[in-house]
């Protein structure tokens, strides 16, 4: 099974925190459901190119989290999670996108009045005229 995992090498993001954050973003979103197997440490780590200690973190890290569970002799899987953990999780991938989002106005020097503009507009071009309007 491949896993659609996209790596920026010219991202100031490290490795591993990218393959966590899409992985993560694939089980919340039930693009890869309860029980799947994913590919071994070293397969893994062959198939993006990178070491097999990045890969190693991005499970134990996803394990710690509850995401995956690991089956000595068997496999790396993916858990069940909860519906109240699941909203947690879904908290968590939007926040840390939106600080990235904030972090790269940071460096184009946008102020944060004009981060806020943009936001809305590209808010506005996903969700249509009136997003964002308390409802």
């Amino acid at each position: 099974m491949r896993i659609p995992i996209q790596l920026k090498e010219d991202s100031p993001e490290p490795l591993y925190h990218q393959i966590e954050v899409q992985l993560r973003g694939l089980i919340i979103n039930g693009q890869l459901p309860e029980g799947t197997l994913l590919p071994s440490i070293r397969e893994f780590a062959q198939e993006l190119s990178c070491s097999v200690i990045t890969i190693r973190r991005v499970y134990q890290d996803l394990e710690n989290e509850g995401l995956l569970r690991t089956k000595q002799g068997t496999g790396t899987f993916v858990s069940k999670i909860e519906t109240g953990n699941l909203d947690k999780f879904r908290l968590k991938e939007v926040t840390e996108a939106l600080e990235a989002a904030v972090d790269t106005g940071i460096r184009a020097q946008y102020r944060a009045n004009e981060l806020k503009k943009l936001f809305m507009h590209v808010l506005e071009n996903k969700y249509g005229k009136g997003a964002g309007q308390d409802e």
